[in-house]
Formats: C-alpha cells, sequence, structure tokens
C-alpha cells in the first residue's frame, strides 16, 4: 500500500484569520496521519497538507475531517456553487524525495525513497 496525500485549500475571511489558524491547531489528529502541514499561500488563502499512511486512513478519517471542517464553515469563504467553502484533491505519493539541510540557508541534499 502506497502512502496517500490530501490537499485541501481554504479561502478565509479576513476577521476570522486567527480564529481559523488557532481551530487548525486545535484538531485532533486521525489515525494514519503521518504528518500535517497548514501554509499561507495568499492574503486570505490557505493550504492543508497531509500525509496519510494509505488511502483507507484517509478514507476512515473523512467522517471526523468533515465534523470538524463543520466548526470553522462560517470563517471561509465559498469557492463556488461546486466546490463550496473547500477545494480539495487527493491521492498515492508517487515520488517521495526528503531534503537534509546540512548547512541553514546553504545546501538541501536528499536522497530518493523507496
Amino acid at each position: 500500500m502506497s502512502k496517500f496525500i490530501s490537499v485541501v485549500k481554504f479561502k478565509v475571511k479576513t476577521e476570522d484569520e486567527n480564529n481559523f489558524i488557532e481551530s487548525m491547531r486545535k484538531f485532533n489528529l486521525p489515525d494514519g496521519l503521518i504528518y500535517r502541514k497548514l501554509i499561507k499561500t495568499g492574503d486570505t488563502s490557505y493550504c492543508s497538507i497531509i500525509e496519510w499512511a494509505n488511502e483507507e486512513a484517509l478514507t476512515n478519517a473523512r467522517p471526523q475531517m468533515i465534523s470538524f471542517l463543520d466548526t470553522i464553515r462560517d470563517y471561509l469563504i465559498e469557492f463556488n456553487k461546486d466546490l463550496g467553502v473547500t477545494d480539495p484533491a487527493s491521492g498515492p505519493v508517487l515520488i517521495d524525495q526528503s531534503g537534509l539541510v546540512v548547512d541553514p540557508g546553504k545546501t538541501i541534499v536528499g536522497k530518493l525513497k523507496v
């Protein structure tokens, strides 16, 4: 079984950015989650990136993640009628590379994981 990645884009109401970030911090991590990152991609745009042990872990976590989304829905701006307040994508990991910072600000080297 290969690892799985889920990526979700959010647009957050300006007045609710701090509430959104704090809620994301407090989110209880589901079983099977390897790592989670939240990045700011624009003035009020964010992206959540989660690596899962496998597709089943993501599938099993969906009810918990939907329940969590319901708690932050009021902080979010709708993308459009089809997408709603999130723009999600997910799929199997095809290439998995990691870098090692040898000297901060200098060289990053990595090895391909098999």
